[in-house]
């Protein structure tokens, strides 16, 4: 009977949309925050400090030779942290009353995407940290973050009420096209790296092709994704009446992304150290997270952020 009766009370469960918030937020901050953890992995070269999977070395599971060792074992403890989070929050999804299905899947995918994450990073060192491999890594982590954040801001709406979209149609499609360049830049962005002397494991690493040719095409996107993102800012500008949240949200990824874009032409110039490339890789990360946000937010505005109308 106890049993039955504590199994009824677990089904029973309910979360609070207040709650659901908060975890889906640490979600994103998580899967944000191995990003980081990934780039110093990659610009310390510490990508064969560990060569065996999940411990550090046959026979010995916690790190015990050096820097590396420890730095890339750090990394594997934020992801095993990373998957516990969204693990945690794909349940607590299904327990929050009013969460659309569709909200449920992409966290289930988030968390099935950080579990894949695992044996992607073997497969990195057991290649020899083939550029192939470690871009499908680093590129798996920037779509599960999306796929967080789309998630966040959907439990907003859920804390405070959804609204109607509130931009027009046509600054709705250009939040795709931004969205999509986005992502361009980051793809682009990791071929650059592909490409660079920060290969992750020392100067035998395969490389991708020529570096500076990675870095023009780089910079090309780069163009495409400001003009783009700079209208809608814009137009948020204008009529910052509709919307102080979006408009505030707008200028600091803007802001964000100017600051990122100057660290990039100050670690070219520089000859790439690798203190500016981490903060350059965190920005980049950063700024992925509020374009894809402010995307949704066209989409799925929450009642606070709808026009107070008078």
């Amino acid at each position: 009977m106890e049993a039955s009766t504590a199994l009824a009370r677990i089904r029973s469960f309910e979360l609070s949309p207040a709650r659901f918030v908060q975890l889906a937020v640490a979600n994103a901050a998580g899967l944000w925050l191995i990003v980081g953890s990934g780039a110093a992995v990659r610009l310390t070269d510490s990508g064969l400090g560990c060569r065996h999977w999940p411990g550090c070395e046959r026979g010995h599971p916690l790190p015990a030779k050096d820097s590396h060792a420890f730095v890339e074992f750090g990394n594997r403890l934020v992801g095993g942290v990373v998957i516990t989070l969204a693990l945690v929050t794909w349940l607590a999804a299904r327990r929050t009353p009013g969460l659309p299905a569709w909200a449920r899947r992409i966290a289930l995918l988030v968390f099935l995407g950080a579990l894949a994450q695992a044996p992607l990073g073997y497969l990195a060192v057991a290649s020899d940290l083939r550029w192939q491999v470690v871009m499908a890594h680093l590129l798996l982590s920037i779509v599960l973050l999306a796929g967080a954040v789309v998630v966040a801001v959907d439990a907003l709406g859920l804390r405070d009420g959804r609204s109607l979209p509130f931009v027009p149609r046509e600054l709705r499609g250009l939040a795709l096209v931004f969205t999509a360049a986005g992502f361009a830049l980051i793809v682009s962005g990791t071929f650059a790296t592909a490409a660079g002397p920060h290969s992750g494991g020392g100067e035998h690493i395969d490389r991708f092709g020529s570096l500076e040719r990675a870095v023009y095409v780089h910079g090309a996107i780069v163009g495409a994704f400001l003009l783009s993102f700079l209208f809608s800012v814009g137009y948020l500008a204008a009529y910052r009446q509709r919307s102080h949240g979006l408009f505030r949200l707008g200028a600091g990824v803007l802001g964000l992304l100017l600051v990122q874009m100057g660290i990039g032409e100050i670690q070219w110039r520089t000859e790439l150290p690798l203190e500016l490339v981490l903060v350059h890789v965190v920005l980049a990360a950063a700024v992925w997270a509020g374009t894809v946000a402010l995307a949704a937010l066209f989409f799925r505005p929450p009642s606070s952020l709808a026009p107070v109308s008078t």
